[in-house]
C-alpha cells in the first residue's frame, strides 16, 4: 500500500518538473544571454510575453474540461501537450537566439502554452486523484515539483549552460521532459472517477464561477494570504545587489538555497495539513508569514545585514512560502465544481498570479520612492492583515 502511495505521488512530481523546469531555464537565462549579445533593454522586456499563456490558459480550460471524463483522457491530454512541448524545445535547440530571435520567441510562447494545457489538465486530475483529507500531499507534489524545477532551471541548468551551450542544452532538455512522463504512463487508479465531459461547460462558466455564494471570501483569501512574502521575494534580489553581493552568490542564495528551502516547506505542509487540518494550519502559516516580514524589518532597520542572517531571513521567507503554496492549493482544489475541475482551478491560480504580479509592481515602486526597511513595513502589515482575516474567515466556516 505504501508502495502504492509512493508511485501515485512520485507520478504527479515528476509531471510538475516536467512544465516547471524549461519555463523557469526560459525565464532565467534568457534575460542573461540577450543582455549578454547587446539586445536592448526594450527587446529584454518584451520576454514577459512568453508568461503570457499561463495568464490566459483559463479560457482554454473548458475545452480540455469539456473533451475529459475517465483517467486515460486526462492522460492523453497531458501526454500530447508534452510531446508537444518536448518537440518545440527540440526545435529552438538548433535556432540562434540573435539570429533567429522573432521566431525564438513565437516558439518559446507556443511551448508555453502547450506546457500551460498539460497544467490545465494535471491539476484537474490531482483533484479527482485525491480524497479531501489526502488532497494536500498531492499538492505537496505540485508546489515541490515546481521549487523543484526553479532549482534545475534557474540554478543547475544554468551552470551547466557554460559546459555544453545552447544546443546540446535544450536537446537534453526535450529528452528530459519526455523522460518524466515514463511514471504517468504506468500509473492507474481504480477509484478515478470524473464527471467531466458528461457536464455541460463552456464560457458562460467562466462568469458562473464568479457569481457563487462563498466565492468572494475565497478570493480574497487567495489574494490577501501571501502577499506578505510577494513583495519581499519580488525585492530580495535587487536588495542583495544593492548589498553589494555578486550575481553568483545571489543565484546560490536565490535560487539554489531559496528553492531547497521551498521543497522543504512543501514536503512537510502537505502532511501538517492532513494532520491538524486547514483552518489550523492556515493559521500557522500566516503566523510564520508575519514573522518572516518582521524578520526583515529587524534586519534592514538595524543594518544586521550578514551573510548568516540573510540566509536565515531567506530560509524563513522561501520554506514559508513553499508551507503556504500548498496550502494555497489545497483549498483552491475546495472549491472546484463537478465537471469543472481543471476550469476552476485554473481560474483561481490566474486571480493569484495577477494579484502577486500587483503586488509586485507595487513593492518595487515603493521600495523606490521609500526604501526597503519601510517596504517590509508594509509588508508586515499586510501580513498582520492576512492573519486576522484567515482566524476570522476559518472560525466563519468551521462554525457553519
Amino acid at each position: 500500500m505504501a508502495e502504492k502511495q509512493f508511485s501515485k505521488l512520485f507520478t504527479f512530481f515528476s509531471l510538475y518538473i516536467a512544465q516547471s523546469v524549461p519555463m523557469s531555464l526560459f525565464s532565467t537565462l534568457l534575460p542573461v544571454l540577450m543582455r549578454q549579445d547587446n539586445f536592448s533593454l526594450t527587446a529584454i522586456g518584451m520576454l514577459q510575453f512568453i508568461k503570457l499563456p499561463w495568464i490566459v490558459k483559463f479560457l482554454w480550460a473548458p475545452l480540455v474540461d469539456r473533451k475529459t471524463s475517465g483517467l486515460n483522457t486526462y492522460k492523453s491530454w497531458i501526454f500530447s501537450s508534452e510531446i508537444v512541448y518536448a518537440f518545440l524545445i527540440l526545435m529552438l535547440a538548433f535556432l540562434d537566439l540573435k539570429a533567429d530571435f522573432w521566431l525564438v520567441l513565437t516558439l518559446i510562447i507556443l511551448s508555453f502554452i502547450a506546457s500551460g494545457t498539460q497544467d490545465i489538465a494535471t491539476d484537474a486530475m490531482t483533484a479527482l486523484s485525491f480524497n479531501r483529507k489526502e488532497r494536500s500531499r498531492g499538492n505537496s507534489m505540485q508546489s515541490m515539483g515546481n521549487f523543484t524545477g526553479s532549482l534545475l532551471g534557474g540554478g543547475l541548468l544554468l551552470i551547466l549552460y557554460k559546459y555544453i551551450g545552447w544546443t546540446a542544452m535544450l536537446l537534453g532538455l526535450s529528452v528530459f521532459v519526455l523522460f518524466m512522463l515514463v511514471p504517468l504512463f504506468y500509473y492507474r487508479d481504480a477509484n478515478f472517477v470524473s464527471r467531466a465531459g458528461r457536464v455541460p461547460i463552456g464560457m458562460k462558466d467562466l462568469l458562473l464561477f464568479f457569481r457563487q455564494r462563498r466565492i468572494v471570501p475565497q478570493l480574497t483569501f487567495l489574494i490577501l494570504f501571501n502577499s506578505g512574502l510577494i513583495g519581499i521575494l519580488s525585492m530580495l534580489k535587487p536588495w542583495l545587489v544593492d548589498l553589494h553581493y555578486p550575481m553568483a552568490h545571489i543565484g546560490v542564495m536565490f535560487s539554489v538555497f531559496g528553492s531547497l528551502c521551498g521543497c522543504l516547506g512543501s514536503y512537510f505542509s502537505g502532511n501538517i495539513i492532513r494532520k491538524w487540518g486547514r483552518g489550523k494550519a492556515a493559521v500557522i502559516y500566516a503566523s510564520c508569514v508575519f514573522v518572516t516580514a518582521i524578520y526583515f524589518v529587524i534586519l534592514s532597520y538595524w543594518g544586521l545585514l550578514t551573510t548568516l542572517n540573510l540566509c536565515i531571513g531567506i530560509f524563513c521567507l522561501w520554506a514559508t512560502y513553499g508551507l503556504s503554496t500548498v496550502l494555497v492549493y489545497t483549498i483552491a482544489m475546495d472549491y472546484v465544481r463537478v465537471g469543472r475541475e481543471g476550469t476552476d482551478f485554473t481560474l483561481q491560480i490566474v486571480v493569484l498570479h495577477l494579484s502577486s504580479m500587483l503586488v509586485a509592481v507595487g513593492s518595487g515602486k515603493l521600495a523606490d520612492l521609500s526604501g526597503y526597511t519601510v517596504l517590509f513595513v508594509a509588508e508586515a502589515a499586510l501580513a498582520l492583515a492576512s492573519l486576522f482575516y484567515v482566524w476570522f474567515y476559518f472560525k466563519k466556516i468551521s462554525g457553519r
